[in-house]
């Protein structure tokens, strides 16, 4: 859709060169969504992909997703055998109800911003415990877990002018054991919910529950919980007004999806060895 009120595209070449954030501006990366509705409010454009942070980094401690990453790089990304938490990857990216077109030009960090319920990568960089970094308006940075970040349908902590630089995953963290989830009302359709559960080599348990709820939770356990706890501690930590209502389900069902996926996670990851 073509955005007939933008009167300026800014093309900065490094964070020196943002513009200062006014009302009517939009930071432009994929622009999957941008560009798919009317924008009567906009009138300029920042093109992050000027920046050029390099998609993916692996570091001592982290792999370093930047926000500019696409949903296609990130799931063509080789990872290290030893990273058995890796098909979570594969399986976040293929959540998205969208078209290959999509994949090769949504990015990691504008599916975060967006915050909807349904987001994949909130999913995946929620349940593998990233930490992203903020670049604040005022010239500031703070870092924050993406498990904090979304704190509503379609809202999150960024302020006007503030932009998310990257996502810092812990290489631990992709080393867990893991088991995936996901449910649509429709065939090939919106993630109605989507859990993740994941075991460290100290036997912790923690259980990520998104799409099903307008926030990602996240729910920890010294060891795999029995099914009468697990079942128990969903029931007292989710209250029925966090579960998410649209055309794409009804809250009683999203419970009950909820109740369903956390027992097979359970059951799976309870059966490894």
């Amino acid at each position: 859709m073509d955005l007939n009120t933008i009167t300026e595209v800014a093309h900065p070449k490094s964070r020196a060169h943002l513009p200062a954030w006014t009302a009517g501006d939009a930071w432009l990366a994929g622009g999957t969504w941008l560009f798919s509705e009317p924008q009567a409010h906009l009138r300029r454009l920042i093109d992050l992909t000027d920046l050029k942070w390099p998609a993916l980094t692996i570091g001592d401690d982290n792999l370093t997703i930047a926000a500019t990453c696409t949903v296609a790089q990130l799931d063509g990304f080789a990872c290290p055998p030893d990273w058995i938490a890796s098909p979570l990857i594969n399986q976040c990216c293929r959540s998205f109800l969208a078209s290959f077109k999509i994949w090769k030009t949504a990015t990691v960090g504008g599916n975060i911003c967006m915050s909807l319920p349904a987001g994949p990568m909130i999913s995946l960089t929620s349940a593998l415990d990233g930490i992203g970094t903020i670049w604040q308006a005022d010239g500031g940075e703070r870092k924050i877990p993406i498990i904090e970040f979304v704190t509503g349908n379609q809202q999150n902590v960024l302020k006007p002018g503030d932009l998310l630089r990257q996502i810092d995953v812990p290489l631990a963290a992709l080393k867990r054991r893991s088991a995936f989830r996901q449910i649509s009302l429709t065939p090939v359709g919106r993630s109605a919910a989507l859990l993740i559960g994941t075991v460290d080599n100290d036997g912790d348990f923690a259980l990520t529950v998104t799409a099903s709820t307008t926030r990602p939770l996240k729910l920890f356990f010294a060891t795999i919980p029995e099914q009468e706890e697990l079942r128990e501690t969903i029931m007292r930590r989710i209250p029925d007004n966090l579960y998410h209502t649209d055309i794409h389900g009804k809250p009683t069902w999203r419970k009950h999806m909820t109740l369903r996926l956390a027992e097979e996670i359970r059951a799976e990851l309870r059966a490894q060895p």
